[in-house]
C-alpha cells in the first residue's frame, strides 16, 4: 500500500488522519442539522389518475423506492399521497391487481405523514423509528412536496461524517474469529 506521501495525484485524501479540515464526532448537534443537508434525489410527483405501472416505470427510472402523489401531478399543489415499493408488493402484487389500470388513487397511502421544511434530522429519524417509515415527506408552509428523506440519504448523510469509521473496515465482520467447517 502506497504511503501518504506516495499517493499519485488527485487520489482522495479524505481518509488521511493528516487531512484537512477537523475530525467530525458524533454530538447532539449532528441531529439538529436542518433536512436541507442530506443528499435527498429528484421527487418523483405523478397525479392520483397515473397508473401503478407508470409509478414504477418512474420510480426504476428515478431509482427510487416512492413516488409522492399531488393533485395534478406537479410540486404546486399539496401533498394528497405516497406511493412506495411496499404498496407494489401488499396493495397490488398481493392483491393480484393489474397495475397497467390500476390508479394510483387505489393504492396509495392517502394523508401520509411528513414533516415541515424547517424540521432537522432528529425530527426524519425519529418519524422512520416510531413509524417504521423508509421515507418521510417534506413539504412548504403550503403542504407542497420539497423534499422526500429516505433511510439510504440519513445513512448517506453519517457515512459523509464518518468515512473513515464506516469505509474502513475488514472485508468480514469478525475476520479474525476462527471458524470450523462443520455444519457448512
Amino acid at each position: 500500500m502506497a504511503s501518504d506521501r506516495e499517493r499519485p495525484e488527485g487520489d482522495e485524501s479524505y481518509f488521511d488522519p493528516d487531512s484537512k479540515g477537523p475530525r467530525r464526532v458524533f454530538d447532539a448537534s449532528l441531529l439538529e442539522e436542518p433536512l436541507s443537508v442530506l443528499p435527498t434525489k429528484r421527487l418523483l410527483i405523478l397525479s392520483p389518475q397515473a397508473s401503478v405501472t407508470e409509478a414504477m416505470r418512474g420510480m426504476q427510472a428515478e431509482r427510487t423506492g416512492c413516488a409522492l402523489i399531488t393533485e395534478d401531478g406537479t410540486r404546486d399543489t399539496p401533498l394528497k399521497g405516497i406511493f412506495t415499493e411496499r404498496d407494489v408488493l401488499f396493495r397490488v402484487v398481493d392483491r393480484g391487481q393489474n397495475p397497467a389500470t390500476l390508479p394510483l388513487s387505489e393504492v396509495m397511502t392517502a394523508d401520509p405523514e411528513r414533516l415541515p421544511a424547517e424540521a432537522s434530522v432528529a425530527w426524519v429519524l425519529n418519524k422512520m423509528a416510531v413509524g417504521g417509515f423508509r421515507h418521510v415527506p417534506v413539504v412548504d408552509e403550503k403542504d407542497h412536496p420539497v423534499l422526500l428523506v429516505s433511510v439510504r440519504d440519513v445513512v448517506a448523510f453519517l457515512v459523509e461524517f464518518f468515512p473513515r469509521d464506516v469505509m474502513n473496515l475488514p472485508p468480514e465482520y469478525d475476520a479474525s474469529r476462527t471458524r470450523t467447517r462443520e455444519g457448512a
